[in-house]
């Protein structure tokens, strides 16, 4: 998204100020990696025409078909979890996503599945120093036509809506879709409950987004899919019941 230049002055008076990134992304409620970009000196020049959109009629999305509809179907369910699309110059626009490092499969098949979506697109993994997460990003013209939930302000803030086309899309691979989601704001965990004489441990699911439109999407493919779910409170949907985390171990799994 495109940010007023007064965000960009009030990102490098605090960093004079000697706060670092995160600080800086805290007080301002600006993504760390824009914050890192601008105090790294990446600052974004001053619109100098009519600001960068998606190319007028581009048709790019029909062409996934030679592509990897599976790829998409699980880049978007990580983009919505934690991914961001930035404008850059000459109508050039980046899509972040930020995972943690621990999981060294996830960043891979992130970035397996961006270049397979966009091969020209430079896909590139950053480990940050001084954070325990790794950063994979893409760069294309055609981000937001790829991606249009991209949008000004935080994705909870904002009404996210998926397009006709896309539903197509995700309705050949809703699995792919999960895996997405579930690997961005996910969990696989032990649930223990104890009585006093006995101790029951089982595998579930957590899915927890501040989105209600997001965990809605969530909730609506796990229909599709056959998964039973349960709203445990207002931000989290949990998968407990045996043959539904037994379905979800055969296509998500734990993170790795």
């Amino acid at each position: 998204m495109t940010h007023p230049r007064e965000d960009v002055e009030s990102v490098l008076v605090l960093a004079r100020q000697g706060l670092n990134g995160c600080e800086i992304a805290r007080v301002t409620r600006i993504p760390r990696g824009t914050v890192r970009d601008w105090i790294s000196g990446r600052i974004p020049r001053p619109a100098t025409g009519a600001p960068a959109e998606p190319c007028p009629g581009c048709a790019l999305h029909e062409e996934l078909v030679d592509r990897d509809f599976a790829a998409y179907s699980y880049l978007l369910g990580l983009y919505l979890g934690d991914g961001c699309i930035s404008a850059g110059r000459r109508g050039v626009f980046r899509l972040r996503v930020t995972l943690d490092r621990s999981y060294p499969g996830i960043v891979e098949e992130c970035l397996e599945a961006m270049r397979r979506i966009v091969p020209s697109g430079r896909a590139s993994v950053y480990s940050r120093p001084t954070d325990r997460v790794d950063e994979v990003s893409a760069f294309s013209k055609h981000w937001p036509c790829l991606i249009p939930q991209h949008g000004p302000g935080r994705k909870h803030e904002r009404d996210i809506e998926l397009k006709e086309w896309q539903r197509e899309v995700l309705d050949g691979h809703p699995w792919r879709f999960l895996r997405g989601l579930v690997h961005s704001d996910g969990s696989r965990f032990t649930n223990v409950i104890r009585h006093p004489n006995r101790v029951y441990r089982y595998p579930r699911y957590n899915f927890t987004n501040h989105s209600d439109d997001i965990r809605d999407l969530f909730c609506e493919y796990c229909d599709k899919v056959g998964v039973r779910w349960r709203q445990m409170n207002r931000w989290n949907i949990s998968v407990a019941r045996c043959e539904s985390v037994a379905r979800m171990d055969r296509f998500v799994g734990p993170k790795v």
